[in-house]
């Protein structure tokens, strides 16, 4: 293949992605998704991935609320893959993995996550539970 180029023609999708060394684009994640915190962007995905990664997690949906001198904090909604979800180990865990930025100041244990009519987490019903 040839090494990528600015396209010819481009289309605002809203979606984020990083270009590799040999022009592949790799989606990290939805631009309005995207958690300012501390002075970093945040893809909710990786907080995500290293929720799922952990093997206790079967759904997880990682939040930006808005919070005064940072930017967002970091809240995680998550389902246990089984019986109940310790958060504790769970946080303790991300923090083994992740920077301290990236770390959820709350972890919120669901037995189901809200999805919206087109099976999608409905992010916005989430977002509205947590108390500020």
């Amino acid at each position: 293949g040839q090494p990528w180029r600015a396209p010819e023609l481009a289309v605002w999708s809203g979606d984020t992605v990083v270009a590799d060394e040999e022009g592949f684009l790799y989606f990290v994640g939805r631009t309005d998704d995207m958690i300012k915190t501390s002075g970093y962007r945040v893809s909710p995905s990786e907080i995500e991935e290293a929720a799922y990664a952990t093997g206790v997690v079967r759904d997880a949906v990682a939040l930006g609320i808005e919070e005064v001198g940072i930017g967002h904090r970091v809240v995680l909604f998550a389902t246990a893959m089984e019986g109940a979800l310790d958060t504790t180990v769970l946080l303790g865990a991300l923090r083994q993995v992740l920077p301290l930025y990236m770390v959820p100041s709350q972890i919120h244990a669901r037995d189901e996550l809200p999805r919206s009519p087109n099976g999608k987490f409905d992010r916005n019903l989430l977002k509205a539970q947590v108390s500020v």
